[in-house]
């Protein structure tokens, strides 16, 4: 009873069903709790959040729509997952859109925008040597200076390639050399956006997302071999 207790008060926070297992899957899919490859049965995600079948098809519905499920032959829906030429495309296209976002900032961003992102670089070098942790802290930190650009299809732009992202297993900062190389790359990304300077917030921004797709492509490599 527990459990069903907390799922309904879980239940009511939200305005349908329909909404409550779409944002629950959506958390499970963007927190790493069903993995890619993971079949997405009807029945039984109905009986785990104990709604209907009606409203969980809408949710599966709009989490295929997000991109974050595909339909595979043979067995029906399950959490997407990327091959290495997807892989490639989704940072070469996120690299494009984040330097935008790191050079319109460098026009945009006012001193609230700024004082945010210097807040968040001090919790980052603060922020416990555990990759989970420092993966949060980096979302934080490009979600800052997307805001700082101004630019609301930009924002919408990039939400889509940041839930992608999820899809790629575990974070690049599980490599210990990854987490100086990346704080230090914010680091630069915010001088050159504190002192206006839009070209040089471009090419640090697209050098810190091209570092982190090597990093990512050594990763899938190395798991390849194993």
């Amino acid at each position: 009873m527990t459990g069903l207790r907390a799922r309904m008060t879980e239940r009511a926070q939200y305005g349908s069903a329909a909404e409550f297992a779409y944002a629950t899957l959506r958390g499970e899919i963007m927190g790493g709790h069903l993995q890619p490859g993971h079949r997405m049965r009807e029945q039984e995600l109905s009986e785990r959040l104990q709604v209907s079948r009606t409203p969980v098809r809408e949710a599966l519905s709009r989490l295929q729509a997000d991109g974050l499920l595909v339909m595979q032959p043979r067995s029906g829906l399950a959490v997407a997952e990327l091959d290495d030429a997807g892989v490639i495309e989704l940072y070469e296209t996120r690299e494009a859109l984040e330097g935008t976002a790191a050079q319109l900032a460098a026009r945009y961003a006012n001193p609230r925008d700024i004082a945010a992102m210097r807040s968040i670089l001090a919790a980052e070098e603060l922020a416990p040597d555990d990759p989970v942790q420092q993966q949060r802290h980096n979302r934080i930190f490009h979600a800052a200076v997307l805001a700082a650009s101004h630019n609301r299809f930009l924002v919408k732009s990039l939400q889509v390639l940041h839930d992608a992202l999820t899809l790629l297993g575990p974070t690049t900062l599980a490599r210990p050399d990854r987490r100086a190389q990346a704080q230090a790359e914010h680091r630069q990304v915010l001088d050159a956006i504190e002192k206006r300077d839009s070209a040089a917030a471009e090419a640090v921004m697209r050098a810190h997302v091209r570092h982190g797709a090597e990093v990512r492509q050594h990763m899938r490599g190395a798991a390849a071999q194993d």
